[in-house]
């Protein structure tokens, strides 16, 4: 797998998303094995404006050796702008967010919106294609809604423009991220262009990877609720697909250190009083599926102090051993 001279050892690939795959928890994949990482989406105008959260938001770990940076916007000169800042931060590709159905990026021009201008959408890909050195790719979807799907067209109109990758997450904007990914899209797209086409949605295992791809014959995977309280997956994925290896799941105390690790991580990054709250969300995806489960996402979502997790998975340990 290669998007133009930057070749991949593996081909799972942590999805951008935003309040989730902040530089913490991205550090962790890659330590699991996550072949590529992008930063959550930053708002181009935001970057040009010199906004510190956007900037902030574009700052890489030390495990990144491969990650993109994602932009978003509607204007291609404010969008190429941008680019060039984020290339500041050192990343291997920038990559431009045209999928993101949240209603304040795409009721804004931003997102899934271009998803029902391709013409616009082409002229920021060639105005940020031009402005830098590095790769350019973007993200997509099905289309706007089942009566415009045009993830094909969109993705020949990208390529033409000089998009040196496309992912493609198999749902409308108006599905969100409802019911099931549509792997015949993006099936679809891989035969429509000749530029390495990153599958999304659904991959939660390495059982759904190896259908991803046998039903798309899709270059590359990128997972991203999967991963979430799951970095393990990719490890998982790539022992599968690589060995025919099956990796069962952490025992509970793996999936606790890791929790831990995890949390100590954005506590150093951004401080306890922020983390914690972070951790609030992050604790319930690490407690899915346990005994008692119910009970202890509630109390996690009233964390303080780091001090209080541990306690509370010192109760998990002992409700579930």
């Amino acid at each position: 797998m290669k998007i133009k001279n930057i070749e991949f050892e593996n081909i799972a690939f942590l999805a951008p998303m935003a309040g989730v795959a902040d530089k913490a928890f991205r550090e962790l994949c890659v330590r699991f094995g996550a072949a590529y990482t992008v930063t959550e989406m930053v708002s181009a105008k935001g970057l040009t404006m010199g906004d510190k959260k956007s900037a902030q938001l574009l700052m890489l770990g030390k495990e990144e050796k491969t990650a993109g940076a994602q932009i978003f916007g509607d204007d291609p000169e404010i969008m190429a702008e941008a680019a060039v800042k984020c290339c500041a931060f050192h990343p291997s590709i920038i990559d431009i967010n045209m999928g993101c159905p949240a209603p304040k990026v795409a009721m804004n021009g931003g997102g899934a919106s271009l998803m029902k201008n391709p013409v616009l959408a082409g002229e920021i890909m060639r105005a940020v294609s031009c402005a830098v050195d590095i790769p350019v790719t973007a993200k997509i979807r099905k289309g706007w809604d089942e009566n415009s799907i045009n993830a094909v067209h969109m993705a020949e109109v990208l390529e033409k423009n000089g998009a040196a990758a496309i992912a493609v997450h198999g749902r409308t904007r108006k599905e969100m991220y409802s019911g099931k990914a549509d792997y015949d899209i993006i099936r679809q797209v891989k035969a429509a262009v000749g530029i390495p086409v990153i599958g999304n949605g659904d991959v939660v295992d390495a059982q759904s990877a190896a259908v991803m791809l046998e039903k798309t014959n899709c270059d590359a995977l990128m997972i991203g609720r999967g991963a979430m309280g799951n970095p393990w997956v990719f490890q998982q994925i790539n022992a599968y697909l690589k060995d025919c290896i099956v990796i069962p799941e952490p025992t509970l105390m793996e999936k606790m250190n890791v929790m831990q690790q995890h949390i100590r991580k954005i506590i150093e990054y951004k401080g306890e009083y922020t983390a914690m709250r972070e951790a609030r969300h992050h604790a319930a995806y690490y407690t899915k599926g346990l005994r008692g489960g119910a009970k202890f996402r509630a109390e996690m979502g009233t964390l303080e102090s780091f001090e209080q997790l541990e306690e509370i998975i010192f109760r998990i340990v002992k409700e579930n051993a």
